[in-house]
């Protein structure tokens, strides 16, 4: 079934999705694990920026549905259904950056795991699809919170109902990823943009991400309000500190979060 591993450098953690036969899919189990790891990054103080990626040639096809999937005790429908959900919030939540890295297929919701991440670098033979209609099934993973907030609701709509395969340039097209390029790119692509997440300030990106992620659900005064008291936490901070003494001394600044 459904593997996990984690490998940490220069303060960027790679999580990787493995169950290449089946696209990466992920069990119901699965969900759990997943979401547990989501919790030991953000605790990690050594980790600054988190990127998920799936194992070989393609990114995640959502749940795991093939032979074995009905062995062994299973939980009620709901509290399966609960484990993807608390993942999802798990993730969606992380005051870290995330980026997803994906290449090959990112499906149902595997498609939706990607669009929780703060980024999504996607390679030009990448291929997505809220496929959930063609097995019965109405969207999960956050879907129909965030994939409106991104395409707008018609769109939304569109790609749900009908569940297309859509390619990667449309996918960039619709806004659904940040960059497409071609496959002998990707890695760099991420890497170029998970360094500078890293050696970004963590206290100013954490309040930043929070105060968009919740820009729908905020009248303006509240999020002048949120932006102001945010931002006067972080007046005492000595990141601020360090990037008015890099300013001043012409140099790059060394944030590390205090």
């Amino acid at each position: 079934m459904t593997e996990f591993s984690v490998d940490t450098q220069d303060r960027v953690a790679t999580l990787t999705i493995s169950f290449p036969k089946a696209k990466n899919a992920i069990a119901s189990e699965g969900w759990t694990t997943l979401q547990g790891i989501f919790e030991d990054l953000t605790r990690d103080e050594s980790v600054r920026c988190v990127v998920v990626t799936g194992d070989g040639d393609d990114f995640c096809s959502g749940a795991y549905v093939g032979p074995g999937r009905g062995e062994g005790p299973q939980p009620h429908g709901l509290e399966s259904m609960r484990r993807v959900g608390n993942c999802c919030n798990t993730l969606f939540n992380m005051p870290k950056p995330t980026i997803a890295r994906v290449d090959g297929v990112a499906a149902g919701a595997g498609m939706n795991l990607a669009l929780a991440c703060d980024f999504v670098l996607a390679s030009d033979r990448s291929r997505f699809s809220e496929i959930f209609a063609r097995r019965g099934l109405n969207i999960d993973f956050g879907g129909s919170f965030i994939l409106p907030r991104i395409v707008g609701m018609q769109k939304a709509k569109e790609l749900v109902m009908l569940a297309d395969v859509i390619d990667a340039a449309y996918a960039d097209e619709l806004g659904l990823v940040n960059r497409v390029v071609p496959q002998s790119e990707l890695d760099d692509l991420v890497a170029d943009f998970a360094g500078r997440l890293a050696d970004g300030p963590p206290v100013a990106l954490a309040a930043s991400k929070k105060l968009l992620n919740q820009s729908f659900t905020s009248t303006l005064d509240q999020a002048l309000e949120s932006e102001g008291f945010a931002q006067t936490m972080q007046f005492a901070t000595d990141d601020m500190k360090e990037a008015g003494a890099a300013f001043i001394e012409k140099r790059d600044p060394k944030f590390t979060g205090r």
